[in-house]
């Protein structure tokens, strides 16, 4: 294999595919989308801040009633002066969002509560409703057994949980499992998504240059594994572009639209402080704070997208080339996307419990890795050999599926007159 036609191929089709418009557009488009979501995700969220809701209580206890409206004065309303179908012309002219009728037996028993609303609210007011009603009857329900003020309090308390994780050197450091579960879900969905897309890719490159014949030209002075190399490293180059590009961008944008995003949530963040007691506004600060993620974290993800795409893209090409059309490719897709999907899943369980027999294991498949393996490694602290063993065995993998792809590669992109079947592949490989 000439190194050399490895590099023009590499060359023409980093420069050949990174002057196409949809290249263009997508490197525009992605990050500018992001920080509009992000955008709109904070406008709804003030907006969400401004809406109220008021529940009518029809109370026959006239104890629960006047609990709820000092828990929270804006939400409830004591309206039992008022016959029920006062309330119901209430709702019916939006005055108010919904009421309830409580009476003796929802303190004495366990009879459910019934709840007459407009439908506004949505899951998190009825939750917020039940949540209310919950701790207003247990309060009384306390009272009238005539338990002690201590006894109370031992039923109010509530438990808070500070973890610290203690290094092999013997040092507590601040556990921010919270914060890097969310980035080890994010990694795992950009290696999820940029297999299927840089993937994708390849394959379509390769049956456009089969469907127009300019595979023939190059095959003529050109061997396909060097073709089939050159076009990996091609698109894998253009791959490493486009993602630098975003993050610049993202960083760029993120510093002149976070200064008004905080600006903006400024003031929901003052109204949650009064809100909340003084326990938890201490908590606030250190939930607030984004750790800093180390460098170790982004050489394995840089390392495992790498492996990952090479692992993937041999076996896309191959497809492309067994394929006349794009539309062909779905029948000989299933075998490359099952693992791809499997590791997605997988890595639901691992955001749950990484260090779990099944994450260990499926994060040292070579073709589940790439996704579960920097997902564990973001969430907890995974053995290096573990981390090194995932990657040798994704490199023999590599080195096994590129000289299968390379087989069928050989073969599928002189042949024309359809798509190539399973058997027709196997034939290939075994030439």
């Amino acid at each position: 294999m000439s190194w050399r036609q490895v590099y023009l191929v590499l060359r023409r089709e980093y420069i050949t595919r990174i002057k196409s418009k949809g290249f263009i557009a997508a490197t525009i488009l992605v990050p500018v989308g992001f920080v509009a979501l992000f955008g709109i995700g904070i406008l709804i969220s003030v907006w969400d801040s401004d809406l109220s809701f008021e529940i009518g209580v029809i109370d026959q206890t006239e104890i629960l009633a006047p609990s709820l409206v000092e828990m929270n004065p804006e939400r409830y309303t004591n309206y039992s002066s008022l016959p029920e179908d006062s309330l119901r012309t209430l709702v019916q002219q939006e005055q108010i969002t919904g009421y309830m009728i409580l009476d003796e037996e929802h303190i004495t028993t366990d009879k459910p509560l019934d709840l007459i609303y407009s439908g506004s609210g949505g899951i998190q007011l009825l939750n917020s409703i039940q949540s209310d009603m919950r701790e207003v009857i247990r309060e009384e329900r306390l009272k009238r057994a005539d338990v002690s003020e201590d006894i109370q309090d031992i039923f109010e308390t509530s438990v808070s949980l500070n973890s610290r994780r203690l290094t092999a050197e013997g040092e507590e450091e601040e556990d921010d499992t919270a914060f890097f579960t969310v980035v080890g879900m994010a990694m795992g969905f950009i290696i999820f998504f940029a297999i299927f897309g840089y993937g994708g890719y390849i394959m379509r490159g390769v049956i456009e240059e089969k469907t127009n014949r300019i595979v023939e030209v190059i095959t003529s002075s050109v061997k396909p594994i060097e073709l089939l190399s050159g076009k990996m490293a091609g698109v894998g180059a253009l791959a490493i572009t486009q993602f630098g590009i975003w993050l610049i961008a993202l960083f760029g944008l993120t510093s002149i639209a976070g200064p008004i995003a905080a600006t903006m949530m400024s003031d929901q963040s003052a109204q949650m402080e009064q809100a909340m007691g003084a326990a938890e506004q201490a908590e606030i600060p250190a939930f607030m704070d984004i750790p800093t993620i180390e460098t170790s974290l982004i050489v394995y993800f840089i390392l495992f997208f790498l492996l990952g795409y090479l692992l993937y893209s041999s076996l896309f090409a191959a497809i492309g080339s067994a394929a006349d059309s794009e539309t062909d490719t779905q029948q000989l897709m299933m075998p490359v996307t099952i693992p791809i999907m499997l590791a997605y899943f997988i890595m639901f369980h691992a955001w749950r419990s990484p260090d779990s027999t099944l994450s260990v294991l499926s994060s040292l498949f070579p073709f589940f890795s790439p996704i579960v393996m920097i997902t564990r490694i973001a969430i907890t602290e995974v053995p290096f050999w573990q981390i090194g063993l995932a990657m040798l065995l994704m490199v023999l993998t590599f080195i096994g599926t590129m000289w299968l792809s390379a087989k069928i590669y050989k073969v599928g992109i002189l042949s024309y007159g359809g798509t190539a079947s399973f058997k027709d592949i196997a034939k290939w490989i075994r030439q």
